[in-house]
């Protein structure tokens, strides 16, 4: 699969690329191989989504952001998700009525990306500079500050829940918010959901959402 190191595979959601890291000597070699394998077909780029594949572990957060800028620059992608290998190899608990979750016991730290085509859970805090994308909703048990994209193929219906709602970015199918510029943090979980056009956000109660 990895001869060369990078696969390129086409499907209904658009465009995913899966690296072998260890197929390169370091992130330069692996980006000059990526560059020239999608410069054969540059034009098909524009404003289109990538997934990308590969060990997260490997790769730190001033190397991912080269990978994204020049994705946005000289490709002019719209939108770059990153999926660690490891865990899309992960199992998965499936039979409940809200469809595929995925549960994560620990915190996501900064420069640490999540992406998976079902509902999130999170046991743990989402630290500052770290990113979630799900497909469904996206629940922590801990404290949000990081950036979270819930129903990220157009699910309206998604919702994202935490302890403490305190997110850099927050994003629910194509509505994007940011928390208001002050000091005041409620200190009982919180609901995200979509009301009409808007993200309103409201104290978490039972009755509510069951």
């Amino acid at each position: 699969m990895f001869k060369d190191g990078i696969v390129l595979k086409g499907n209904r959601e658009g465009l995913n690329v899966v690296i072998s890291i260890n197929n390169f000597r370091d992130f330069d070699e692996m980006l000059e191989a990526l560059i020239e394998k999608l410069s054969k077909g540059k034009r098909f780029y524009k404003g289109s989504t990538l997934k990308i594949t590969l060990s997260l572990k490997d790769v730190n957060d001033r190397n991912l952001r080269r990978l994204k800028d020049i994705l946005f620059d000289e490709f002019l992608i719209k939108d770059c998700i990153f999926e660690d290998i490891e865990e899309k190899s992960s199992k998965v608990f499936n039979g409940i009525y809200e469809g595929r979750t995925k549960f994560l016991r620990r915190t996501i730290r900064s420069g640490q990306i999540v992406n998976y085509s079902g509902n999130i859970v999170i046991i743990g805090d989402v630290n500052p500079g770290s990113q979630v994308y799900a497909a469904g909703n996206i629940i922590v048990f801990g404290i949000l500050r990081g950036e979270v994209h819930a129903g990220i193929n157009g699910n309206e219906r998604a919702i994202i829940a935490a302890f403490k709602l305190e997110p850099e970015i927050l994003q629910i199918a194509k509505r994007i918010s940011r928390p208001p510029d002050n000091d005041e943090k409620p200190d009982y979980p919180e609901v995200a959901k979509l009301k009409g056009d808007a993200i309103i956000v409201e104290p978490y109660s039972p009755n509510k959402f069951i």
